[in-house]
């Protein structure tokens, strides 16, 4: 094609010409091309580059097949409906003057109260569906009481996070009816602002009264606070945890020993604690001008460098709106050439303060379950270079390759260094069963044989990484890697623990150590959406030590965030709100966690709230007035 059409594969792509371009993208239609194909001359119509992407994409069976095909496609509304989905024929019809359009695009608070009128306001003469519209109100009550009012009634559900996921379905099933039934919940709490957790636990009460027994993973204080039983495990994490070191009611947990109940009789949030060593200036900044995405309306945001910076607001009040889908994508478009294109804005100045942007989200690590701590650090491939280097493993011309359990040499063929055969079940879920040539060592008996210091490498996968730092502390690379995995807190994993098997809030710090163990980090931009999710009080309190030792190095933490202690150790807060949906979209706060405090936000109360426990007086202070 290129000959035919006289130009170079080479050639960058505006250089080439319009109808030329047209012809790669789209095809060269009826006309034919001279081809070679196996030594033989053929004339072939050729499809064109975007028509053999879309091709692929709707025959691929993978999922990671369509994901990266998806790097190229872009969403656009529909011509013919504009997006509204029906025909005109049925956009024609109407419903108390509201087209069936028109209705989905409400939010479900405005939903709600758009049915619960029409109930009061009927006359005896109007003939309605009043028990379709009843169960209707059933249905969007109980969203509303799990804080998610906020949504547009047609908002997909693969836009939604996980802790909105899990409380549409929990709503659903308020409807039911049941009882006698066992809910497990893991962290109902997520992405869910102080203010809208009362909603959240009237809701998870109103289970229980109707005779259901619910359990609750939860790190949050008020959930935990609020329940009828608690149990603790512990008392550490990995092999240092799995006992059960408290079972009882909330009195008796805060009078035992355990590091839980250490937290909850912690008297208030703390000031000042892991701030900035030299004074937070924020003379440097990034100025976003002119947000216009989704609720957020002609926004205008400076946004101080060199400090931790937390973003807050309540649900749906345009968090990640403004920082991940406007700042970050154009950040990442202006500085990494990156092919996301960012939510509307005017202008966004400083870009230059910035030589890099790391988005730390809980993403799962890698695309398969091969990936692990070891991996995805970098340790790993020092430590095979290490095995490579000892005396057995070059007399036998074993090479790194031979110790990496993806590579065809050193793994177990059998398995294929998975270390486990999947057996298709048909209509049950897949089981997996331990290899039974390597019994899930995932390498072959040969490399299992090459030692180093008394350990084989399939040895070293099975340590956990607090055992594995002081085994290779000799070696300063792999020590290195091994310790920032430590400092945030994951010194219980093991480096041979898959990907898939560890939760968000592990995956995202298993990346934030990733990104501690680099050389070069000054003027980076960090953007971390809800790191203490999933973390435990004693973990928090661990993390914030890492995220300042990032600030002080001249970066900038930008956290989107609910927990307060985090608020409260920020250099600097920005709340949006000062509610959710079309209620939010609005800076309603810029200033000093100091400052907060004093202000008339959601946080605000939130934060005083969270302080008056230190100032309530002790028994004796009352005796004494």
């Amino acid at each position: 094609m290129s000959r035919k059409y006289n130009f170079s594969l080479n050639s960058p792509i505006e250089k080439i010409s319009q109808e030329k371009l047209e012809k790669i993208l789209y095809g060269t239609g009826d006309e034919e091309i001279d081809v070679k194909i196996n030594g033989q001359k053929k004339k072939i119509k050729f499809e064109g580059v975007v028509r053999i992407l879309e091709g692929r994409y709707h025959q691929a069976d993978s999922s990671f097949i369509k994901n990266e095909l998806e790097k190229f496609m872009s969403v656009s509304l529909c011509d013919e409906c504009l997006g509204k989905r029906l025909k005109k024929d049925f956009l024609s019809v109407k419903f108390s003057e509201m087209t069936m359009s028109e209705i989905l695009e409400m939010e479900i608070n405005d939903l709600l109260n758009f049915f619960e009128k029409i109930i009061k306001n009927k006359s005896k003469k109007e003939e309605l569906p009043l028990t379709t519209i009843s169960e209707i109100i059933n249905r969007l009550r109980p969203i509303v009481d799990v804080g998610l009012g906020y949504l547009d009634i047609n908002r997909g559900c693969q836009t939604l996070s996980g802790g909105e996921f899990q409380r549409i379905r929990l709503a659903n099933q308020l409807t039911s009816g049941l009882s006698g039934v066992i809910y497990i919940l893991d962290e109902p709490s997520i992405g869910l602002h102080s203010r809208d957790n009362k909603k959240l636990i009237n809701t998870l009460r109103g289970l229980r009264d109707q005779g259901n027994s619910l359990i609750i993973v939860e790190h949050d204080k008020e959930i935990i606070n609020s329940a009828d039983y608690i149990i603790d495990i512990g008392p550490g994490a990995g092999e240092d945890g799995g006992k059960v070191i408290f079972q009882g009611d909330r009195k008796k947990l805060l009078k035992s020993k355990t590091q839980t109940a250490e937290f909850l009789r912690k008297k208030g949030i703390v000031f000042g604690q892991h701030k900035k060593k030299n004074k937070f200036s924020g003379e440097r900044l990034i100025s976003i001008k002119g947000v216009r995405h989704n609720n957020l309306n002609n926004v205008d945001l400076d946004i101080p460098l060199g400090g931790i910076v937390s973003i807050v607001g309540v649900s749906g009040s345009g968090k990640s709106s403004l920082i991940n889908d406007v700042l970050v994508k154009a950040l990442r478009k202006e500085i990494m050439r990156s092919g996301d294109e960012p939510g509307n804005y005017r202008k966004i100045q400083g870009m230059n303060k910035i030589s890099k942007v790391v988005n730390i989200d809980q993403s799962p690590l890698g695309r398969s379950s091969r990936s692990n701590p070891a991996t995805y650090s970098g340790a790993f491939s020092h430590i095979r270079t290490l095995f490579s280097e000892t005396s057995e493993a070059k007399e036998r011309g074993f090479s790194a390759g031979y110790f990496s359990f993806n590579m065809k040499g050193g793994r177990c063929e059998h398995c294929q260094g998975e270390g486990y055969k999947k057996m298709e079940m048909s209509f049950l879920e897949d089981a997996y069963l331990i290899c039974p040539e390597c019994r899930g060592t995932r390498y072959n008996n040969k490399v299992r044989q090459i030692k180093y210091h008394g350990v084989n490498i399939s040895d070293v996968l099975d340590m956990n990484i607090d055992y594995a730092l002081n085994f290779f502390s000799s070696h300063l690379q792999i020590e290195n890697k091994l310790k920032t995995l430590c400092e945030v807190g994951l010194g219980y994993l093991k480096l041979g623990q898959s990907a898939s098997k560890l939760s968000g809030g592990e995956a995202q710090r298993i990346k934030l150590a990733k990104e501690l163990a680099r050389n070069s980090r000054n003027n980076t931009l960090y953007v971390l959406d809800e790191p203490s999710i999933g973390l435990h009080f004693s973990d928090i309190s661990r993390l914030l030590s890492v995220l300042r030792k990032l600030a002080d190095q001249g970066n900038t933490v930008l956290i989107i965030e609910h927990n307060v202690d985090i608020i409260a150790v920020s250099d600097w807060v920005i709340e949006l709100g000062p509610g959710g949906g079309r209620d939010g979209g609005r800076i309603v706060f810029e200033g000093t966690p100091e400052q907060l405090k004093e202000a008339s936000t959601e946080t605000s109360k939130v934060v005083r709230q969270s302080l008056m426990i230190s100032k309530c007086p002790t028994k004796k202070n009352k005796k004494k007035n």
